[in-house]
């Protein structure tokens, strides 16, 4: 079975715990990742990893800094499988809830590929459109969706699809979970395994979550005038007009 690697924030015990517990539980080999506190780094560290005119241009929103510290902790771990002896790797955050069939899965999935670079372990959707799909084992199947599910809760990567997301990993411009519905900006195949063996566990966390922070930040946005509807609008009609050409000619990708 390829490595499996669990981000987080060294402060987060509690988080740590419940990733231990089910971990072992399963029967499923694991090491801890250390994940990036945003609030530590320094704004020349942010500027060389973090590109404020394409955010502008380009994403939804601009990044607050757990964002960023999530982004480059997912990187941490796109490294770890690229440099490493395996041909692949699964990466969990450490708010996941992991279903009994995790483990069949996982050592199903660690073998030579040739239809998937990436594959997603959860979904928001539990039904999604999806391009093609098959039997993986009894119970459970694999395809690659019409639109790639957000959330990196938990995932597979090849060892060279994680060398290929190394290469363009910085600067980065949108929230890491976000950019992997930009799947033709790498090339990766993402496919994703259904129904998803792992889901979204309790979101408490001794520092505080991600989403309460974008929140915070937009409304201080809203309040001094920061980006109007219409960018979220143009945003939302790119990507799916973006998203229809991509699947149209390339099929499977």
């Amino acid at each position: 079975m390829w490595p499996s690697f669990v981000i987080n924030l060294a402060q987060n015990m509690t988080r740590l715990e419940n990733s231990r517990r089910q971990m072992e539980a399963l029967g499923i080999p694991w090491a801890r990742l250390d994940a990036v506190n945003g609030w530590a780094l320094s704004k020349e560290e942010i500027a060389e990893v973090y590109s404020v005119h394409l955010n502008r241009r380009y994403a939804r929103h601009p990044l607050v800094r757990p964002e960023i510290g999530c982004a480059l902790s997912h990187v941490e771990a796109w490294r770890r499988i690229a440099e490493g002896p395996e041909e692949g790797g699964f990466i969990f955050e450490d708010d996941f809830a992991a279903a009994p069939n995790l483990p069949r899965a996982l050592k199903l999935l660690s073998t030579p590929q040739s239809r998937w670079d990436r594959v997603k372990l959860f979904s928001f959707n539990p039904a999604p459109r999806m391009v093609w799909k098959e039997p993986l084992c009894e119970g459970l199947s694999i395809g690659i969706p019409y639109r790639v599910p957000t959330c990196l809760t938990a995932y597979g990567l090849t060892k060279a699809g994680a060398a290929r997301l190394l290469e363009r990993a910085t600067p980065f411009f949108r929230p890491i979970d976000e950019q992997q519905k930009f799947f033709w900006e790498t090339g990766l195949r993402v496919a994703l395994v259904l129904p998803p063996p792992v889901q979204v566990g309790d979101q408490e966390a001794e520092t505080g979550t991600i989403g309460s922070v974008r929140r915070a930040d937009a409304a201080t946005r809203r309040s001094a005038g920061g980006r109007r509807p219409f960018h979220q609008l143009r945003y939302q009609l790119g990507y799916a007009l973006r998203l229809h050409f991509h699947r149209l000619t390339r099929h499977g990708r």
